[in-house]
């Protein structure tokens, strides 16, 4: 069982929020909070897991909140104004829900929550290395899964999406494989012609490109991952304006 509070300065959206988490298996909500400064003092005097937060409150907003805890629970952003985004990614805020925000899109960021909670109770303390990348350039690389090291090709590779300390390397076959390293550091040790950052929270294998729209681009195992555009124009310029078919006269 997790446990997890609300907090929103709407009553409304504080309530509906808190009917969507009593629904969700697993999850208990200690409380509900109106401000940032009520739910400082129940994460500093009570055991909370997962807060699910607005972000624009008065007296203390969310992103302050989180700057103001030393050990912060796992965060979930709930909020109004999709241009928080990139500051909230930056926090290592595990999801980012834009409102009105529908009962299936709470359970996925939950779920996310939960799982991310999990492979920290179950890797912090590691100390072999994750991943090993070959010294020399290869179309391969290594992944620490239980006793031994799994061999993973380039071209297996989808996408691999942050969860904060850990990545999950996600293949075409749609198998997981959960490291602990973060996205940053894998996109150092990866090849930069085949792995782009795509968003804060993920990196796409370039090659697996099926089509390229605004605020998306869909793989060829029809998987979606979103673009945003602090990535796009380099996609655009290195991807699409290179090799798309030009009408000369």
């Amino acid at each position: 069982m997790y446990t997890c509070i609300v907090v929103d300065d709407s009553l409304i959206e504080r309530d509906l929020m808190a009917i969507h988490v009593s629904k969700i298996k697993n999850l208990r909500l200690l409380a509900e909070c109106s401000n940032g400064l009520e739910a400082l003092e129940i994460i500093q005097t009570q055991e909370v897991d997962i807060v699910f937060s607005d972000i624009d409150m008065p007296e203390l907003s969310g992103i302050a909140l989180v700057k103001n805890l030393k050990k912060a629970p796992v965060f979930v952003f709930i909020t109004s104004y999709a241009d928080y985004a990139v500051e909230s990614y930056n926090l290592d805020v595990i999801d980012f829900v834009v409102k009105p925000a529908g009962f299936e899109r709470i359970v996925k960021a939950a779920n996310k929550a939960m799982e991310y909670i999990d492979l920290k109770r179950h890797q912090i303390g590691s100390e072999t290395p994750a991943i090993a990348a070959p010294k020399v350039e290869q179309d391969f690389f290594f992944v620490k899964e239980n006793n031994g090291y799994l061999k993973i090709t380039h071209q297996e590779v989808a996408f691999i999406e942050s969860m904060g300390d850990f990545s999950k390397i996600n293949t075409l076959d749609e198998k997981v494989h959960i490291v602990l390293v973060s996205l940053k550091n894998i996109a150092e040790q990866l090849p930069d012609a085949i792995f782009k950052r795509v968003h804060k929270q993920y990196i796409i294998n370039m090659q697996h490109i099926k089509s390229i729209a605004p605020t998306e681009i869909t793989l060829s195992n029809q998987k979606v991952v979103p673009l945003s555009n602090s990535y796009k124009a380099e996609i655009m310029d290195k991807m699409v304006d290179q090799n798309t078919l030009k009408r000369f006269t």
